[in-house]
């Protein structure tokens, strides 16, 4: 038995610390600590708990020596686009704000004014989300100038829970490139971008490859945890550990990294930057080793947690997916439009675009569960015949990783609707392959081939047929 590592894994709605170990020539995992995530209401904001989410990492790490398995390495991944500006001090200037806020409502508009988006598209390959980083700064330069002027950097959230951890400042590849400011192909910043849309270079630290080790945590954090790990810059965007830890050995293969988002796309050496890429809004994000996580976003189970809370927060997802079996409306809504990105009512919402397009209205749990399961699985169809298209490549399974791989209903129909033999798991993708960057840099395992074999040995892979 090898020594401990620990994924830091943060969700959109909760976070997990896991442990995970080389015995016998496979991945043993452990979890240790878990807690919630969502965001709360503050000053008129959607914002993020920074300071009580730091806490729950703190006791994650007391938490493993308290069961005396007290990790060499950690590394910390997070969603993407989400960040937080320094002063000179160090200090965090305002909230944490959510992508899920409002404030960018808007400008996308007035960044077009500027920048057109297809010069954007070409050069960074990030996909238009009015949530991406550079349309959140924009909110700033317009709504709260004064918070630029004071800032010294910025930093994307995993980096800056690893500055509370070490001290140091800097800056991961593959979470930066969801800021939409990375030139696709040189890995940097792309300057002459943010300098035309008036965003300040010294907020811009240099980009550096997940893998590399930090260094140890300060002496305040190692007093308070009891012991003194090393901490290693992750694939920090939480969709590049879970990519990395698809256990597919060839390289043509479809996935679906499934969680409150669903993220559906292929792996690639180089990025797609056509014009008929970017109006599929394909997306370009870094992965590890400077590969390409060509993808689209799809609103995911989102829509079921929301329906979940409103109508039936009692029930347990294996309850609504027995409903959903049972039900027979056939209804189906565009799960990627805009309206269901944060509703005050998702089931009103639902209902609306049903009325709107004149089809049968669901009524019971079942019926929203499967409206939803089918929305999504006639998404990931239409993503995989794009992805097709535009790669050239015929994909004869799809991959699912991440809490969804464990919806049972949603793999039969995806398998259905696509064609496609579907493989769901591992279920806690993220963690895995956060764990597999730090056995990378500890030099356990060799490289990313190599871990990706390591999972497929270790994980419960269950397979669906269409």
């Amino acid at each position: 038995m090898e020594g401990y590592c620990l994924a830091i894994d943060f969700g959109a709605s909760s976070a997990c610390c896991i442990l995970g170990h080389m015995e016998d020539n496979r991945l043993i995992t452990e979890e240790v600590h878990r807690f919630k995530t969502g965001f709360t209401e503050k000053d008129n904001e959607k914002v993020w708990d920074i300071d009580g989410f730091f806490e729950n990492i703190v006791t994650g790490l007391k938490r493993c020596r308290e069961i005396g398995k007290e990790p060499e390495y950690v590394a910390i991944d997070t969603w993407g686009v989400d960040f937080v500006l320094l002063d000179k001090e160090g200090r965090m200037i305002g909230n944490a704000v959510s992508y899920r806020d409002s404030r960018t409502d808007g400008i996308i508009e007035e960044a077009e004014k500027v920048l057109p988006f297809t010069h954007m598209y070409e050069h960074t390959g990030i996909q238009k989300q009015k949530f991406n980083t550079v349309y959140q700064l924009l909110s700033l330069i317009k709504d709260r100038p004064e918070y630029i002027d004071r800032a010294e950097c910025m930093l994307m959230l995993p980096d800056y829970y690893n500055y509370l951890l070490t001290g140091i400042k800097t800056q991961e590849y593959t979470n930066a490139t969801t800021t939409g400011m990375v030139n696709a192909a040189s890995g940097t910043w792309d300057t002459e971008l943010t300098e035309r849309l008036g965003i300040p270079s010294r907020l811009l630290l240099p980009i550096e490859a997940p893998g590399r080790i930090l260094g140890n945590v300060t002496a305040e954090i190692a007093d308070r945890i009891g012991y003194s790990p090393k901490v290693v810059l992750a694939a920090s965007h939480d969709t590049a550990s879970a990519i990395m830890s698809v256990p597919a050995l060839t390289e043509n293969v479809l996935y679906i990294s499934s969680g409150t988002w669903s993220l559906m796309g292929t792996e690639l050496k180089s990025p797609i930057c056509s014009d008929r890429s970017r109006e599929y809004n394909f997306t370009n994000e870094g992965g590890y080793e400077y590969r390409f996580r060509y993808l689209k976003n799809i609103m995911g189970l989102w829509m079921l947690q929301s329906v979940r809370e409103e109508i039936a927060p009692d029930m347990s997802y294996s309850q609504m997916v027995r409903l959903a079996e049972q039900s027979t409306v056939e209804s189906i809504v565009d799960a990627n439009d805009e309206r269901f990105l944060a509703p005050d009512s998702m089931k009103d919402e639902i209902d609306a675009y049903i009325a709107d397009n004149s089809l049968e209205l669901p009524v019971t749990v079942g019926d929203y569960a499967r409206v939803i399961y089918n929305s999504l699985a006639e998404c990931y169809k239409r993503t995989a015949e794009e992805i097709e298209e535009m790669t050239g490549i015929r994909y004869d399974s799809i991959n699912i990783i991440g809490g969804g791989s464990n919806a049972e209903y949603l793999n039969e129909v995806t398998a259905k609707k696509t064609g496609k033999r579907v493989l769901a798991g591992p279920s806690e993708g993220t963690a895995l392959g956060n764990i597999l960057t730090m056995l990378i840099a500890a030099g356990r395992v060799e490289d990313l081939n190599s871990g990706r074999a390591l999972i497929g040995r270790s994980a419960n892979i269950r397979i669906y047929e269409p």
